[in-house]
């Protein structure tokens, strides 16, 4: 009797929507399925896609060219070409090398190239904006953002992402030094590259969660509660991960597509793996859409 007491007591503290979920948790999957399928949200992913794979080039650019009067633009290059493999799996060599091209041209970036990268970089953060518009839409029927907050959001969000792949480069280089270093105790030696591997993946992993969670807490209309963007981000980080292993297994081992699609093989694997992305951070949206509405109905 204690027990069921203690147990009753919990329940009591969880929310509507928590408690609707836990009595229903098939009826949840399924209406965040069909939310996803009314909302488009495959259409909407490749959107979102194609205008990421526009932005991406210019925006490393831009930032490479920014943070090189801080740090060193080999070491950059460097974390560029190990945390690319993360968003482009097989291909973050041939798009390091386009971009390695630019650089040692010396294209000069006047104030037209300027605005026309920034324009291009904005794309996928103005677009996934009005998606998620769409995914809360219950929320966008109560409040509404201001016409300059949605202007300024994309180049805020850009510029965030500039300022973390600052401090990402340099927790990265300091990594790799310790990689060199080891302990020696009496007749034992311990080598930390092992351990400087593991710190790195783990960077890789938070910087993915947090970048997530901070566009699911900063991008839809409204406000996301903190903890629900951080859960949020980690399971979709976590599902992107798992599928980012096997696309590399896919693409080195079976895959044709550079007989395919021969040179235009970068921009398509590019294209996929973006889509899938994409659709994952999409679907991660409508579930913690769902979850706010979920308690308010009836089963």
């Amino acid at each position: 009797m204690a027990l069921k007491g203690d147990s009753r007591r919990r329940l009591n503290v969880l929310s509507p929507s928590a408690l609707q979920v836990l009595k229903h948790p098939v009826g949840f999957v399924l209406c965040v399925l069909r939310g996803f399928r009314k909302n488009q949200g495959i259409l909407l992913a490749g959107a979102i896609a194609y205008y990421a794979l526009l932005s991406v080039v210019p925006f490393l650019i831009l930032t490479v060219i920014a943070l090189s009067r801080w740090v060193p633009r080999t070491e950059l290059l460097d974390t560029l070409g190990r945390y690319l493999e993360w968003l482009v799996p097989s291909q973050s060599t041939a798009l390091l090398l386009d971009l390695t091209h630019f650089l040692e041209n010396g294209v000069a970036i006047g104030v037209v190239l300027l605005v026309t990268m920034l324009f291009f970089s904005s794309l996928a953060f103005s677009v996934l904006e009005k998606s998620m518009a769409v995914i809360f839409l219950h929320r966008g029927m109560i409040q509404k953002r201001h016409f300059l907050t949605s202007a300024l959001l994309p180049y805020c969000l850009v510029f965030l992402l500039g300022a973390g792949l600052l401090v990402v480069t340099v927790v990265s280089v300091s990594l790799e030094g310790m990689a060199l270093m080891s302990i020696n105790f009496l007749d034992w030696h311990w080598s930390l590259s092992g351990l400087a591997r593991v710190l790195l993946y783990l960077l890789g992993l938070t910087t993915e969660t947090i970048i997530l969670s901070a566009i699911y807490y900063l991008v839809p209309v409204g406000r996301t509660a903190l903890h629900h963007a951080l859960i949020g981000g980690f399971i979709m980080a976590s599902l992107w991960e798992i599928i980012r292993h096997l696309l590399v297994w896919y693409f080195t081992t079976l895959s044709r597509a550079s007989v395919v699609y021969g040179s235009l093989t970068t921009a398509v694997v590019a294209l996929f793996s973006m889509e899938i992305i994409a659709t994952l951070l999409l679907l991660g949206a409508q579930v913690i859409s769902e979850y706010e509405r979920f308690g308010d109905k009836d089963r």
